[in-house]
């Protein structure tokens, strides 16, 4: 089945909201064995949305359509849809009484273009919308599906997920099983992941391998078909022991959404450690993005910034012969900040960020120069020198990444790409 997606807005075209749609229903629908090979982004204009539609009937066989379903009058989408198909729209009389009892409740006036939002085209599947207020469609004509889905994201992903995706796993009952599999990478650029893996990506059959870039990581999604799941878990397991032992030395997750401060506080707390930071140029963006997850309290018991040259000196006790001879962005003085935050908090690790940001040097250093230290009780503290060379908040994500990944190959004694800096000298 080949499937095609278009979006409807204008204030799409305009780049005043990002399609994030188009991303979301492309991985599901591969997931399910279904091609996109097209993505169409439409004004809300009643003839150029027909023509993109007719256009999408000449080359798929399902066609989804996302946004347009409220209740405003650039909100056309169905009208176009069913004066293409020659059908009527109908009022669906559940959705109705949902609206009514939505406004009740919260003691509002109903307009009459609220009812706009219960209109549904006739023969169509009603897809539940159990974040909004505007119905869903599936309907079927001339051997092509159709599907309209509304825009915010927060409404179409559940109707996507609850309502859709069985219906189109029980018209592609006749395909065989697919099962995905997405493998999580941090520290290896994704032209350097294509290459070491590039004779299994140029004779993939099955499965078949995908790599993406996110922001400064990269993801592999790995998909199998079969006669079962067990079969198509089988091929996926039989590959990823190939992967593994080309680059598993950067692999740290699996998921869409498994991020690599998931995997650091999953692992303090399976080990009982508690940790501190203390950040200079992430200027407290670590600590942020570590206490984001919940619960974060049993391994986070709290961190201190320390910006200027003054306050590390004077409120983290790094030593005025190192600010003076070493610098602030230096290894020794990551390393008396990661040492001495550890036993101001009382912990069981203790993470220090010092560098350059940017936009300018520091101290006659390069932007993107950064120093990451580690102090884990009862070993020797060391720091981690890092080039990033990118634009101030790139540098400063990557710092927090790179301090996450620090943290999780010495808790899982992984070998540390480069060598690292202890006291006063290299080992």
């Amino acid at each position: 089945m080949n499937a095609e997606i278009i979006a409807i807005g204008t204030e799409l075209l305009m780049g005043q909201v990002v399609n994030t749609n188009a991303s979301f229903l492309s991985r599901e629908l591969s997931s399910l064995g279904i091609n996109v090979y097209h993505q169409i982004v439409v004004g809300d204009n009643p003839t150029r949305m027909a023509e993109v539609i007719e256009a999408a009937e000449q080359r798929s066989d399902l066609i989804i359509l996302s946004g347009g379903l409220g209740p405003t009058k650039d909100d056309i989408t169905k009208q176009v849809l069913a004066e293409h198909l020659n059908k009527k729209l109908i009022l669906d009389k559940s959705t109705m009484e949902k609206i009514t009892m939505y406004h009740e409740s919260r003691k509002r006036l109903m307009t009459e273009n609220n009812r706009l939002q219960a209109m549904v085209i006739e023969g169509s599947t009603i897809l539940k919308n159990e974040t909004g207020l505007a119905a869903g469609m599936f309907l079927t004509q001339n051997n092509q599906f159709y599907v309209l889905l509304p825009g915010p994201p927060s409404e179409l992903e559940p109707m996507f997920i609850k309502e859709v995706k069985p219906l189109l796993m029980k018209k592609n009952q006749n395909e065989t099983y697919i099962v995905s599999r997405v493998m999580r990478f941090f520290d290896i650029g994704e032209s350097q992941l294509a290459a070491e893996l590039d004779d299994l990506i140029e004779h993939q059959e099955n499965p078949t391998l995908a790599t993406y870039a996110g922001k400064h990581e990269v993801t592999l999604r790995l998909t199998a078909n079969g006669s079962s799941e067990e079969a198509c878990y089988l091929l996926l397991d039989n590959m990823e022991v190939s992967i593994q032992k080309r680059i598993g030395s950067y692999f740290y997750g699996y998921g869409e959404d498994n991020r690599l401060e998931n995997v650091v506080a999953d692992l303090l707390k399976e080990r009982k450690l508690t940790l501190t930071a203390a950040e200079s140029l992430t200027g407290g963006a670590f600590q942020s993005q570590l206490t984001s997850i919940s619960g974060a309290s049993q391994y986070f018991k709290g961190g201190i910034v320390t910006y200027s040259n003054e306050s590390k000196k004077e409120i983290l006790g790094v030593s005025k012969e190192t600010i003076k001879n070493e610098g602030a962005v230096s290894a020794q003085c990551a390393i008396e900040m990661a040492q001495n935050a550890r036993e101001m908090f009382n912990v069981d690790l203790g993470l220090s960020f010092t560098g350059v940001a940017g936009p300018d040097k520091l101290e006659n250093q390069e932007v993107g120069t950064v120093w990451i230290g580690l102090s884990v009780k009862g070993q020797p503290t060391f720091a981690k020198e890092y080039h990033l060379g990118k634009g101030r908040e790139n540098n400063r994500d990557r710092s927090v990444m790179s301090g996450l990944e620090l943290i999780r190959r010495t808790l899982l004694n992984l070998p540390i790409h480069q060598k690292v800096f202890s006291g006063k000298k290299v080992e």
